[in-house]
């Protein structure tokens, strides 16, 4: 196993949910995975002061940071930060991104991709009106670092609903993608399991989608069934509610004869040309 996806049901306090996601990144170790991915807002969800979180986290006064470098190390382990929120670099008081990072087994950060795509939408469930715009601002570039795993690709939660971000990725060398992600109960149970395996099968990558799956503050309940999906779109591992770890293992060479059998990115005939400059992270 060298591929984990965690899956919690975060509240509003942020130390019970470090020390949730440090028990279930020291699972996934001990699991035999090098790379784990966190879901979205893993460290806080409910909450209303995700400027003043984000702005102590910039300043090196937050925990979460400090929690997931020491993680890494101690664990021995990649991680993906699930999102969490941050300003731009080096401008602590700008407006925060929904951040998603990279960090490598010494705890040091390779890569940050901030959400390109910000959920605005109004849903048939008990809080109706979503509008991430009002605290994050939009990302700018699309995002691909190698990993022991392979090279990934960084996309959060509403991304999965816009396809050519995923063709971006892949054209840039994805191997795997991760999707660390907070679909609510409705829109999960329509579209949840048909948006990640058609991003698996339209790249022919590993799509790596750990989920929030529960109730939360808000109030706000969350679909789950964090999944891991294989090139050809078949689920690996999955789990519908609550807290949990799934592992899997990346097929390198049925990927890579998956893509030479299949050759899709060879027969496509038109590209997005206003696709953001991809950020390489060695």
């Amino acid at each position: 196993m060298n591929v984990a996806v965690l899956q919690m049901v975060s509240q509003d306090d942020v130390p019970a949910n470090l020390a949730t996601a440090r028990r279930l990144l020291e699972q996934a170790a001990i699991g035999g995975a090098r790379l784990a991915v966190l879901p979205e807002n893993f460290a806080a969800l409910g909450r209303r002061d995700s400027a003043a979180l984000a702005r102590a986290e910039a300043e090196g006064q937050g925990p979460v940071l400090p929690c997931l470098r020491q993680a890494a190390r101690d664990f021995g382990l990649w991680i993906v930060a699930g999102t969490l929120p941050l300003p731009p670099d080096g401008r602590p008081w700008a407006k925060a991104h929904a951040c998603s990072l990279l960090f490598d087994e010494h705890g040091e950060q390779v890569a940050r991709y901030d959400k390109l795509h910000l959920f605005d939408v109004d849903v048939a469930d008990q809080r109706g009106r979503y509008r991430e715009s009002d605290d994050y601002a939009h990302g700018e570039r699309i995002v691909v670092a190698d990993t022991p795993a392979g090279r990934l690709g960084l996309s959060v939660c509403y991304d999965l609903r816009f396809p050519e971000l995923y063709a971006a990725l892949r054209d840039a060398g994805a191997e795997l993608i991760s999707a660390p992600s907070a679909f609510t109960a409705v829109t999960g149970g329509a579209h949840w399991h048909v948006l990640v395996r058609a991003r698996a099968l339209e790249t022919q990558c590993y799509l790596l989608a750990a989920a929030q799956g529960g109730l939360h503050p808000g109030p706000r309940e969350t679909y789950g069934h964090s999944v891991i999906v294989d090139p050809w779109g078949r689920p690996l591992a999955e789990q519908a509610q609550g807290e949990g770890v799934l592992l899997a293992r990346r097929d390198a060479d049925e990927q890579a004869a998956i893509r030479q059998r299949m050759p899709v990115q060879r027969h496509r005939r038109f590209s997005v040309s206003a696709v953001p400059r991809p950020i390489e992270m060695e």
